[in-house]
């Protein structure tokens, strides 16, 4: 009886992918097998999402306020914020010339010969168009602005709760010796909040059951005949994009990223069942702490990078825009192809908060340039759910090296507990020195690095 309480604890703690992993096979079959019966489960995985979601503001603001407050100085953590901001442009817009690049080389939409006169938008890819149609690309400016403190909160907004926890942390650093209690009281609910995320985990399994039945059901192999190719090219290119341009990164801050990943297996796992992976933010930025990352940085950078830092999202710009371009035949020129490039920049750091954010910007950013019909979405719509498995993992692959990036940027990386933890060396579950930075590196966070 205590073996199996045993195996039973490790199948939703120390070995939660491999339950995880199970439970997609389970429902791919499912789905493959009784597409209806796989579909009615969707509710498992839209459900699970929801209990991480109602999470994330919370966790938003405890990480960011604890981690400012136990930083040093004010212009330190707005050095980071620079840096940060720097790493995403560089590594977005890489991300969105691979997807032009890739297309324009092997261009899969020739010969597809689509008549945008025949195509008319309908059900939720007509909602998509219809919202992405009133996106201006200075939206995201305006947009996080929230009409109240508490409507940040309650609309879930990752931008308008971030612009919110980052002015109340500074106004608690501002107070000195008579903000540190607010700043342990933070902290202490923080560490609640985090119970409550280990509880919902726990589902996971289940809700990756639900989400993986749901998509093999409803969009299964019918529905990926035609655009196979496509659908393909994409994950190809996503999983070069992470071992390769990722990979490169990973290398200059001193650690392998294959064993990178192996150390966040149940999160990737995770992302690619719930085709989500803002449902992993906690559980992202407890890993990084643990991996050596300090927590100022990583209370700063990994929820500004949900907001900033959408690799999957521009990769996935740059090929469903040329794809569309080029069923319809329509040869965009070097030039309107760098238009484009600089639209995709700015509509694609207004995705946070947004329901199908990959779609609503696209319509977006197609409904800006006027040269390629918004209608074209409407070839992608049915496989849109499984590119969107690969673009959750392209982003939350950006966002475990966001907070390593940074954390060398500044001189505060603790690469030798890092290789040890991704070694297997040093347990991945206690990590006083990375949970609780150290002084010195609290300090250099707060001085000039």
């Amino acid at each position: 009886m205590s073996r199996a309480a045993s195996l039973l604890r490790t199948a939703f703690t120390t070995r939660l992918w491999l339950t995880v992993l199970v439970a997609l096979a389970l429902g791919a079959a499912l789905g493959l097998a009784a597409p209806d019966a796989g579909a009615s489960l969707q509710p498992l995985g839209d459900g699970f999402i929801s209990l991480i979601r109602m999470l994330v503001g919370p966790v938003i603001f405890c990480t960011i306020v604890t981690g400012v407050v136990s930083a040093g100085a004010l212009a330190g953590m707005g050095r980071i914020g620079v840096k940060a901001l720097v790493y995403f442009e560089v590594v977005t817009t890489i991300a969105l010339i691979m997807g032009l690049v890739v297309m324009d080389v092997l261009r899969p939409g020739d010969g597809v010969h689509a008549d945008p006169n025949a195509i008319k938008l309908a059900g939720k890819a007509s909602e998509y168009a219809s919202e992405g149609e009133h996106q201006h690309w200075y939206d995201f400016l305006v947009n996080t602005i929230p009409d109240s403190v508490v409507g940040a909160f309650v609309d879930g907004n990752v931008l308008q709760i971030l612009l919110v926890s980052v002015l109340f942390a500074i106004a608690v650093k501002m107070m000195g010796e008579r903000g540190a209690p607010i700043g342990r009281g933070v902290e202490r609910v923080g560490e609640a909040v985090f119970g409550i995320v280990k509880l919902v985990m726990y589902l996971a399994p289940f809700g990756a059951f639900g989400a993986m039945a749901y998509t093999t059901g409803k969009f299964g192999t019918k529905t990926l005949t035609s655009l196979g190719t496509f659908v393909g090219l994409f994950w190809l290119t996503g999983i070069v994009f992470c071992l390769v341009v990722l990979g490169t990164v990973a290398r200059i801050c001193g650690i392998r990223v294959l064993p990178l990943y192996r150390y966040f297996k149940d999160e990737l796992l995770i992302t690619l069942g719930t085709a989500n992976y803002e449902a992993v933010m906690p559980q992202l930025i407890e890993k990084l702490e643990r991996l050596g990352c300090p927590k100022p940085i990583v209370g700063l950078v990994v929820p500004s990078g949900y907001a900033f830092n959408s690799d999957g999202v521009c990769l996935y710009m740059g090929f469903a825009g040329l794809y569309i371009a080029q069923a319809f035949d329509i040869d965009l020129s070097i030039w309107q192809q760098l238009g484009l490039l600089a639209v995709f920049l700015l509509t694609s750091k207004g995705g946070a908060g947004i329901a199908g954010a990959g779609f609503v910007l696209l319509a977006a950013t197609l409904s800006t340039t006027g040269t390629v019909p918004v209608a074209g979405i409407m070839l992608i719509f049915g496989v849109d759910r499984f590119l969107s498995m690969m673009r959750g993992i392209v982003s939350l692959c950006g966002q475990m090296l966001a907070s390593i990036v940074v954390s060398a940027w500044e001189g505060v990386f603790d690469r030798e507990r890092a290789l040890l933890v991704l070694s297997g060396q040093a347990p991945a579950e206690d990590g006083p020195a990375a949970a609780e930075p150290a002084p010195s590196a609290a300090a250099a966070v707060g001085g000039n690095a």
